[in-house]
């Protein structure tokens, strides 16, 4: 009896410790990213968010760290691959200098329209990509979206490259985009995201080139006055993880986060085309001029960019099957 006793007692016991505070900690997850929560960006974290920690019973929780607040995207994709922030969404302009395969989506008037770029990110060109980034310690979960990429600036409209001569223009910290400046004529300046609001602002650069949306998401109409949509490139996001923190997860683990990751990614692309539709009469009402563009000039300015860079780094033969998904 005093046996049976003793059982019953630590069986107890070790059902009060599986559910005291300690043994129920959730897991936190950061998810570091430079925009702000009205973004297509937040709208993927928000998804994300929901879907990890409903698919886990809350086992994880996932803290949403919008507008730069762990740093810049260089920044939070090196604090990735050190295993310090366990996750981001992240625009491709960084990842090209880890991994050269993904400068492949970054060139000039590559892809025709938006369908076209989906068909080509949801292939295996685009999965292969995706997963190659493992080899540089950032585990890939799924392509986001921020869009075509459109000029905005102060001074005269930029209606065909010659405008664009000696205007210093805010990229992002990819090579890829300053060859392709610098061959519109202008003088490409890279930058975190962070600073550039204070460098428009301060009159330190001319204008910047961003998916339409950003424009209202980021308030640029307060120091902008014009937009040419050019659509120069058109501009995916990232959704990963820390390599180290995937591979410390187990199969179930590694299922929420990746179903979890393919929800975000379709709910922001589709956050992306409601922000853009909604983002040209919000513009013009704040006092921005938009215009449109014959892009034909800037297509054939940039058509060396296209060739010698797709044979420096072996793509010819990829950007030749990308056309023809158009």
């Amino acid at each position: 009896m005093n046996i049976i006793k003793t059982k019953i007692i630590q069986c107890a016991a070790l059902a009060t410790l599986a559910l005291s505070p300690l043994a129920l900690e959730a897991k936190t997850i950061n998810l570091a990213f430079t925009q702000t929560m009205d973004s297509q960006y937040g709208a993927a974290a928000l998804a994300f968010k929901s879907e990890l920690e409903k698919r886990s019973n809350h086992e994880f929780e996932v803290d949403l760290k919008p507008a730069g607040a762990l740093g810049g995207e260089r920044e939070v994709v090196e604090s990735l691959q050190l295993g310090i922030i366990e996750m981001t969404i992240s625009s491709t302009g960084p990842l090209g200098n880890f991994d050269k395969d993904v400068y492949l989506f970054d060139f000039p008037y590559v892809f025709e329209s938006y369908g076209h770029a989906h068909r080509v990110l949801d292939s295996d060109i685009g999965k292969g990509i995706l997963n190659g980034l493992s080899d540089h310690q950032i585990k890939g979960l799924a392509w986001g979206e921020n869009g075509f990429r459109q000029l905005t600036y102060n001074g005269s409209p930029i209606l065909k490259p010659e405008d664009l001569k000696g205007g210093k223009i805010r990229t992002m910290e990819n090579w890829v985009h300053l060859a392709t400046f610098n061959a519109l004529g202008a003088s490409p300046i890279p930058m975190s995201w962070t600073e550039v609001f204070t460098a428009l602002q301060q009159g330190t650069i001319d204008g910047q080139e961003n998916p339409i949306n950003l424009a209202v998401t980021s308030k640029l109409y307060e120091v902008q006055k014009q937009a040419s949509m050019t659509q120069h490139l058109y501009s995916p996001a990232v959704i990963a993880l820390s390599q180290n923190y995937w591979e410390g997860l187990n199969s179930d683990e590694k299922k929420w986060f990746q179903e979890s990751a393919d929800i975000a990614s379709d709910v922001m692309r589709k956050s992306r085309a409601k922000l853009e539709s909604e983002a040209f009469d919000e513009l013009t009402k704040r006092g921005m001029a938009i215009h449109k563009v014959d892009i034909a000039p800037f297509v054939k300015a940039t058509e060396e960019v296209r060739h010698s860079l797709a044979t420096e780094m072996g793509f010819t033969e990829k950007l030749a099957e990308i056309k023809a998904m158009k």
